[in-house]
């Protein structure tokens, strides 16, 4: 039977005209990009990694270089009567190989050198200060109206040195000169654009350029990046029917399924437009036989500024942001200061927390779905196991080891966990530390691990569901190795005595009790109760 042929999902491409080229499916957001462009000349917009800023700047950049070339059939075709423009494109991205003032300085003059060279700007040698100089200087020189400017990721090379502050500031003022001559000869720039993820303040973006529009949480623009439902309904029905075959369910199942895993983000102020993530989702359409897989994490979660800021801060439990976080509304809005930023308004930036609600003056943040919480897990882990993966102290596969090996090889797996942990930042001192960190390390696994599950007689420690298996863990802890055996005791009669797990339906249940011993910063003792 021949495979029906589909319209090319979009995945991985960042380059409009490419996109338009090669037929891939683009979902028209042209008609708000027109109403944005006669609206605005300077516009802020900040969204996490992973949701078309570089495809959306790309967009502007066709559009005014050479008009309506590249948008047949959009809704700007026929709305679009502007000439085109000289377009400067600027990507920060590029300058972050740099640890200290003088490489920074070189780096910026060898950057905006190639990008004059590129954008066939010349000067008289004598005018030639040496590329940033340089470029401020030509800029001047523009006629009227002439120039558009385009900034992707303007606070890359900031977020390289958010634990250096003298360097920070030194290249905070390097780049005040760029924004204050944006400022300077307004008149010559028809339009300006920025993204990035965090808004820092006293940047001289938002002084110098106290006429940029932020967009970030304009109810307006709220789905200006990323796809929301009918998007999704309209553009991909194609991939949805053949998803819901490849998952054995039908279209409104896998939506609901696909709604749970990759949906949620909101970005706007009346909490009503809800998008999906557009990397997750396109990915998942790519290979939906492999199932409801995380892609977030390795390509989005783990921004620049994020693991910046973990260096000298600590993340809190992640069970912890499950519940809903408050926020006042002006934190998220205004820029930042890096001296005080919260973990709370970075991680809503960086995109694992998102707006739920708004009273007042507070925002109310959480997870956007299951991908993100699964996410957040893993980034705990990371922090855990001082900076390593699960793979790398040799503990990866966790999930297909709960389903298919004994109660022996766990045991020998949770102590690779354990003895890898960052003791000094993370340490643990009773029965509830162990609880929260196995509890991390299944949900980082993709699992869903019930902690202090109730029956009629008393809470066991965790419970998780695996395949056909249900698992069951009774922890103690010692503070050395006397009485260990005791306790191991003590926690088989409390499954015993308590029945924990027996009222579910699992083809195998696994009732397991383990202690830890703090002396030795393992599990020393561990049985399986019948």
């Amino acid at each position: 039977m021949e495979r029906k042929t589909f319209s090319q999902l979009p995945l991985g491409v960042s380059d409009f005209h490419k996109l338009r080229e090669l037929e891939k499916i683009y979902v028209d957001k042209t008609g708000l990009l027109y109403e944005l462009i006669t609206t605005f000349e300077k516009v802020f917009l900040a969204r996490p990694r992973r949701f078309g800023k570089s495809l959306l700047v790309s967009t502007f950049e066709s559009l005014f270089k050479y008009g309506t070339r590249d948008f047949k059939g959009l809704a700007i075709e026929k709305l679009w009567k502007d000439k085109t423009y000289k377009v400067i494109r600027l990507d920060f991205s590029n300058l972050k190989d740099f640890s200290s003032e003088e490489e920074f300085s070189v780096l910026l003059d060898e950057y905006f050198e190639i990008l004059m060279a590129q954008s066939e700007v010349t000067l008289p040698k004598d005018k030639n200060f040496g590329g940033f100089s340089s470029f401020i200087y030509w800029l001047g020189l523009q006629p009227s109206n002439s120039v558009v400017v385009l900034i992707d990721e303007y606070d890359a090379p900031l977020t390289v040195c958010m634990n250096n502050p003298e360097l920070f500031d030194f290249v905070r003022k390097k780049l005040s000169r760029l924004y204050a001559s944006f400022k300077n000869y307004e008149g010559v720039i028809r339009f300006l654009f920025l993204t990035g993820i965090t808004k820092f303040n006293k940047t001289s973006i938002f002084s110098e350029l106290n006429t940029l529009t932020d967009i970030s949480l304009s109810p307006r623009y709220g789905s200006l990046l990323g796809y929301t439902h009918e998007e999704v309904v309209e553009y991909f029905k194609d991939y949805l029917n053949r998803s819901a075959k490849a998952s054995d369910i039908n279209s409104e199942q896998l939506l609901d399924k696909l709604v749970f895993q990759y949906d949620g983000f909101c970005f706007e102020e009346t909490v009503s437009k809800k998008v999906f993530a557009p990397w997750s989702l396109l990915s998942f359409f790519a290979e939906p036989e492999r199932g409801f897989k995380n892609y977030w994490f390795e390509s989005g979660g783990r921004p620049y500024a994020l693991l910046e800021y973990l260096k000298s801060h600590a993340l809190r439990h992640p069970e912890e942001y499950g519940n809903l976080k408050s926020i006042a509304l002006n934190e998220l809005s205004s820029s930042s200061d890096i001296k005080t930023l919260s973990d709370v308004a970075l991680l809503t930036q960086a995109g694992y927390l998102t707006l739920k609600n708004i009273v007042g003056t507070t925002a109310y943040v959480g997870y956007p779905n299951e991908e993100v919480k699964t996410s957040m897990a893993q980034l705990y882990t990371e922090r855990l196991l001082a900076g390593r993966t699960v793979e790398q102290v040799g503990a990866d596969n966790i999930s297909y080891r709960l389903a298919t090996e004994n109660v022996e090889a766990i045991f020998h797996l949770l102590n690779k966990l354990f003895s890898s942990i960052d003791y000094q930042k993370y340490p643990i001192r009773d029965e509830a530390s162990i609880r929260a960190f196995v509890q991390v390390f299944f949900s980082g696994a993709g699992l869903s691990p019930i902690v202090e599950h109730h029956n009629s007689k008393g809470r066991s420690d965790l419970e998780v569901k695996v395949g056909t298996r249900y698992w069951v863990f009774e922890f103690k802890v010692c503070k050395s190795t006397n009485g260990a055996k005791d306790l191991l005791n003590e926690a088989i009669l409390q499954l015993q005595r308590k029945e924990y797990g027996l009222q579910e339906q699992e083809e195998q249940i696994l009732r397991v009790a383990l202690v830890f011993s703090l002396e030795k910063r393992k599990f020393t003792e561990f049985s399986q109760c019948d």
